[in-house]
């Protein structure tokens, strides 16, 4: 059943979200145009439409990075908090399956959306001297791949994945601190989303003096001069390093988590 909560959830989004992309690197060829021939040319209009073609390319970043967030909120609220709740809740799936539909979408789309700006961003930009020098870099990376050991580029993908993992926790993480904020909001009969900004501050204000209570105790009790007894390789360094983000990542996630479900399942108030 969750598999068929993602695909309608990549229905809805997709229809906003495709066409935004299209947009993005439509904009992104204009802004090429305009460097390469129509800014600081003696016509004044093609001086004006270049210009206007590179302010259409920086608001279109804008808004595909926007639209990634408010899409994000809107779906949440819209879904399980508003009069489509009362559908939701009557399908034979749980909690935990609604929310980890929207975050798995919500998390893909803002991976796409950096992806597509840096695709626009390479389009805006294109030389062909520059794409020669992009293959030539390309080219030496692989060569220097080959020259290296085996546990040496072992470590070198499993410090990518663990990148990869971390970067994809950060964002269900991101997601979350704004689900929780909605939920206990709207357990509430009345103006429910100035509530729901009010927790989203102080979820913020408590999270940060517990946190800067915690570094403040382990420092105290001496846990990282502890760490600097141990001789580590620069390799076994990143893990450790990555390792602890995400352990810290998932904490924190699993805090707003434990607080969303928490008032979906016991508080929550569709009227």
């Amino acid at each position: 059943m969750l598999r068929k909560l993602i695909k309608h959830e990549f229905r809805a989004t997709g229809r906003i979200m495709l066409p935004l992309y299209l947009v993005l690197l439509a904009t992104a060829v204009g802004a090429n145009l305009s460097a390469r021939g129509m800014l600081e040319t003696r016509y004044v209009a093609l001086d004006i439409l270049g210009s206007l073609l590179v302010v259409a390319f920086t608001l279109a970043i804008i808004g595909v990075f926007v639209m990634a967030f408010v899409l994000m909120l809107q779906r949440f609220y819209k879904n399980l908090l508003q009069d489509e709740g009362y559908l939701m809740m009557t399908l034979p799936v749980s909690i935990h399956q609604h929310l980890w539909a929207k975050l798995i979408v919500s998390a893909v789309w803002f991976a796409a959306t950096v992806l597509a700006v840096l695709l626009a961003s390479m389009v805006a930009a294109y030389d062909v001297g520059v794409f020669k020098e992009f293959l030539l870099i390309f080219r030496e990376f692989f060569l220097g791949l080959r020259m290296l050991k085996i546990s040496e580029a072992l470590n070198g993908t499993v410090i990518l994945a663990e990148a990869v993992v971390l970067l994809f926790l950060a964002m269900v993480a991101f997601s979350l601190q704004f689900y929780a904020a909605l939920a206990v909001g709207h357990s509430y009969p009345n103006h429910k989303m100035a509530l729901s900004v009010a927790f989203f501050f102080g979820f913020q204000f408590v999270i940060q003096f517990l946190g800067s209570m915690l570094v403040i105790g382990l420092d105290k009790i001496g846990a990282f001069h502890f760490l600097d007894r141990w001789t580590l390789t620069p390799a076994a360094s990143v893990h450790v390093g990555l390792l602890i983000c995400i352990v810290g990542v998932v904490i924190y996630g699993a805090i707003f988590y434990g607080i969303t479900t928490l008032f979906l399942k016991k508080r929550l108030n569709l009227e």
